[in-house]
């Protein structure tokens, strides 16, 4: 479950508010308190079938002990009343079991309600909280004209589409030569940065996982359409390191002088939705496959605020040591989706498409994860344990950066210059 039932029950106005604010049908949650209260009846029900049951076996018992024959009409009369109520007690039960089962799946569709003060509404409502730099224009002073990226990765022939659409399908680029070590030179500056200034611990987690995996950060039932199967098997190919990197401590109790834990780590992600109906098809703004790092909190719940400000912070650094101008937005409630209680948007400038590109999402989800991982701590010896807070970001996303670097720093001959920090990297100073 997501939503505690003790949150459920209690504040139901709240948990009903919320999912309407996220765009979802707030039946959903009517259907939940409805089956939960029929349980708890039932569940009662039960119990007292059974302490009833209890009393008609110890009654067979005392009527042989004080005399009677095993085979009289009293002690029989006993034991029929007592399959009886045996029968009764195996309905009653399947029936329980069903209502737990149609309970949890349930509970595990009630978003995660957003915080009190985030917006609430579509990308209308969503509030730039911050800006960094001053977005370059399409075109300077001097008549140059800044192409888009797609343009110019074809002449510097460093990224190939077409080759890649015919290797596995539409949204699968090929990256070469200078292009490919850009692209390797991304990940491993931000993987050495993340490491080695902001105390990450790196994590190279598996590309694949299982459903439980899978549902317990979320991306199962609410994103199962967007995933990739490899259905023989039954694993996901993942969307972002965080469903792998957060599973790590599923069922965990975790010591609460290891907190915060702060990993991050580097995967592939493939979504299935990418470039659906046409748009955003050329370049490499919508695909199939990308590279992303990405970071992962887990951290004690009164300290988690603070903790995204942390992270935010950590992805914003890196943009703007590659000096892309950028915007943080603090989303509504419908643009920040369904796990997530706060998210903030990075979005970076790319002057070719003259756009904003979001290239992080920082999230805090409270204990929405943790309630489905069952991801604890202690906040003392001996206390007993309670739920982590999870939170991750983006830092960053491969594609989207690559871009808006390509149409940020080109020049008016069509080379580009190197940011200044991946040029130990890459060897070179100019892509050209």
């Amino acid at each position: 479950m997501s939503v505690g039932l003790q949150r459920l029950r209690e504040d139901a106005d709240a948990i009903r508010k919320g999912t309407i604010d996220k765009g979802e049908d707030a039946a959903i949650v009517d259907r939940a308190i409805s089956l939960d209260s029929e349980r708890r009846s039932i569940q009662a029900e039960v119990d007292g079938l059974r302490a009833t049951l209890k009393q008609k076996s110890a009654g067979v018992g005392s009527a042989i002990k004080g005399g009677a024959a095993a085979d009289s009409r009293e002690v029989e009369a006993l034991r029929l009343e007592a399959r009886d109520l045996g029968g009764r007690i195996a309905d009653r039960d399947s029936h329980l079991q069903d209502l737990e089962s149609d309970l949890a799946d349930l509970l595990l569709r009630i978003p995660n309600p957003a915080d009190p003060d985030v917006p609430v509404g579509g990308e209308e409502a969503n509030v730039t909280i911050r800006t960094w730099g001053d977005p370059v224009p399409r075109t300077s002073g001097d008549g140059f004209e800044r192409k888009p990226h797609w343009e110019l990765a074809e002449a510097l022939d460093i990224i190939d589409n077409v080759r890649g659409a015919k290797i596995a399908g539409t949204g699968f680029p090929v990256y070469k030569g200078a292009g490919s070590a850009l692209e390797r030179g991304l990940i491993q500056w931000f993987m050495d940065t993340l490491t080695a200034e902001f105390g990450f611990t790196e994590i190279w987690p598996p590309v694949v996982v299982n459903e439980e995996s899978a549902r317990g950060t979320g991306q199962i039932p609410d994103k199962e359409d967007q995933m990739y199967v490899v259905t023989r098997d039954g694993l996901y190919l993942v969307p972002t390191a965080e469903v792998p990197v957060t599973n790590l401590h599923r069922d965990e109790i975790l010591d609460a002088a290891s907190l915060p834990v702060r990993y991050c780590a580097y995967t592939p992600c493939f979504r299935r939705e990418a470039g659906a109906a046409g748009k955003d098809t050329r370049g490499i703004l919508r695909v199939h496959e990308f590279d992303k790092v990405e970071m992962v909190l887990f951290e004690r719940p009164e300290a988690s605020n603070d903790a995204l400000e942390w992270m935010t912070r950590a992805a914003e650094s890196l943009l703007q040591r590659l000096g892309l101008a950028y915007r943080v937005l603090l989303m509504s409630t419908r643009e920040m989706g369904f796990v997530q209680a706060r998210k903030y948007d990075l979005e970076v400038w790319a002057p070719g498409v003259e756009r904003w590109l979001e290239v992080s999402s920082c999230s805090n989800f409270r204990d929405y994860q943790a309630r489905r991982m069952a991801i604890r701590y202690r906040p003392e010896a001996g206390a007993k344990p309670e739920l982590v807070h999870t939170l991750n970001g983006s830092a960053l996303g491969m594609a989207r950066t690559y871009a808006a670097i390509l149409e940020t720093y080109q020049q008016p001959d069509g080379s580009i210059d190197v940011p200044e920090p991946l040029r130990p990297y890459l060897r070179r100073d100019r892509i050209s």
